[in-house]
């Protein structure tokens, strides 16, 4: 990976996509699963926002019941990704096709908090029938998701498949022979309690499901490809479940992470050759393949021994050696610093009602977890004025591994002596049962923000709070 700089054509630019995870410090193991299509998969070309528009302009993003307990967005009756270079307005209208009022939010993405599309909070959920315009232009280029994203049941939407990629393509990205997307989702499931503990702890740590099938771009695993000996790859891996982390183990070849949650890092090598997905996170990978033809790179689950997700083959005619793993340049539109030593300063505890406990699943599914010991409320957890740094304490005294998000803004997670910061940004951070992790960022972008669970049970359980910059 060594080889000295050099310029290269891309022998194909791109072909599919992915998105990935970042690295976590608490181990996770894996049952044995088949892996299936899913209520949430798809796999079909991307539409772009100059295709499929209505008159004024705007892309149609339907809503659908697709009949068996699965959900849909579509495209002129496809489901799609949508995929836009940066700087260019998105447009889009929902339109609801379902029996139940929906919304849409675009994770990740900084835009304005009018069209972040978490129902009450910032808009009125889109009742059946209706139909509402999405339009921003969003400032950074990356890998994002769009999702359900109204109470009270948008979790169960969203693991029925109301799920998909928005692509912001940077012009200036450093060029790869292939680019392939991955989107990993969830066959949908029963919930014996809808929106509460619909998750175990277990199966949050990344254990098996009990027969909850997982989906790789929609096709049965292991989902192949291949390309020329020494190319370049570039696999943006997105974690479309609504609970379960994904532990990525990459074998055959030396891997780079270029990008965290949408944003560019510092090329470094996963701990281990392990990417742990959490749900929503999105990473991108780059290697090259092998130089040797018939040799594989194989993406499993470890303690699934033999499944692969993934499989690429050198195949072909050798190419020359490329120059060495470059990501694309530093987003200048985030800070450089975040001066700790001002910053606002707040500690969420986190914690939930027992699972076994009868007044956690009666008539209404009540907000059965708590923050600093309240449920949801209708009050900002805190207000500061615009370019305030923030610095945020989340304590999880729950049993179970939390995600813990934050919209419109990304955050630095903070060394454990506060002595400094992980080297790229990111919108979720993982608490492992009983720790504390420590986060920062500049509420830099106006509105109301929520501050919410990533395990989107969790979320529609009531782990989630707001807060307001000014």
């Amino acid at each position: 990976m060594q080889a000295p700089a050099q310029a290269f054509a891309p022998t194909s630019r791109r072909e599919d996509e992915t998105v990935t995870a970042g690295a976590y410090e608490f181990a996770m193991t894996i049952t044995r699963r088949t892996l299936l299509v899913g209520a949430g998969a798809f796999a079909l070309p991307a539409i772009s926002p100059s295709a499929a528009l209505a008159s004024d302009g705007f892309t149609r993003l339907e809503a659908l019941d697709l009949g068996g307990g699965r959900l849909g967005y579509t495209v002129d009756g496809i489901s799609r990704e949508i995929r836009l270079p940066r700087g260019q307005e998105l447009r889009v209208r929902l339109v609801n096709r379902l029996d139940r009022p929906t919304s849409v939010h675009w994770r990740g993405v900084r835009g304005p908090s009018a069209m972040d599309g978490v129902a009450p909070l910032v808009q009125k959920a889109v009742e059946p029938g209706g139909s509402f315009d999405y339009r921003f232009t969003p400032p950074d280029a990356g890998l994002f998701l769009f999702h359900a994203h109204a109470e009270p049941d948008f979790a169960s939407q969203v693991e029925r498949g109301l799920a998909g990629l928005l692509v912001v393509e940077d012009p200036a990205a450093p060029p790869v022979d292939h680019e392939f997307v991955v989107a990993l989702s969830e066959q949908a499931r029963p919930e014996a309690c809808p929106g509460v503990f619909a998750h175990t702890a277990g199966e949050i740590a990344g254990a098996d499901r009990g027969g909850v099938a997982i989906a790789v771009n929609g096709a049965l695993a292991p989902w192949t490809r291949t390309a020329a000996p020494g190319a370049r790859v570039r696999v943006r891996f997105a974690n479309l479940t609504t609970g379960r982390l994904l532990p990525l183990a990459i074998e055959g070849v030396q891997s780079y992470v270029v990008a965290v949650d949408g944003q560019p890092c510092t090329p470094f090598e996963p701990l281990r050759n392990v990417v742990p997905c959490s749900p929503g996170a999105r990473f991108d990978l780059v290697f090259d393949m092998p130089r040797t033809a018939g040799e594989k790179v194989r993406v499993l689950l470890p303690g699934a021994p033999g499944e692969d997700i993934l499989a690429f083959t050198a195949e072909g005619a050798a190419v020359e050696a490329r120059p060495p793993v470059a990501s694309a340049a530093a987003n200048p539109l985030l800070p450089e610093v975040i001066h700790l030593q001002k910053a606002r300063r707040m500690e969420l505890v986190l914690d939930a009602t027992a699972p076994g406990d009868p007044t956690s699943c009666p008539d209404g599914a009540p907000s059965i977890w708590r923050i600093n010991g309240k449920p949801a409320g209708a009050a900002p957890l805190f207000s500061v004025r615009r370019g305030t740094p923030v610095s945020l304490a989340f304590v999880n005294k729950s049993a179970a591994h939390v995600v813990m998000r934050l919209h419109g803004h990304v955050m630095r997670q903070l060394h454990a002596l506060d002595d400094g910061w992980d080297p790229y940004w990111r919108d979720a951070v993982v608490v492992p049962a009983g720790r504390t992790v420590r986060v920062a960022f500049v509420a830099d972008n106006p509105g109301r923000w929520r501050i919410g669970a990533g395990v989107l049970p969790h979320a529609t359980g009531g782990l989630a709070t707001f807060f307001d910059v000014t």
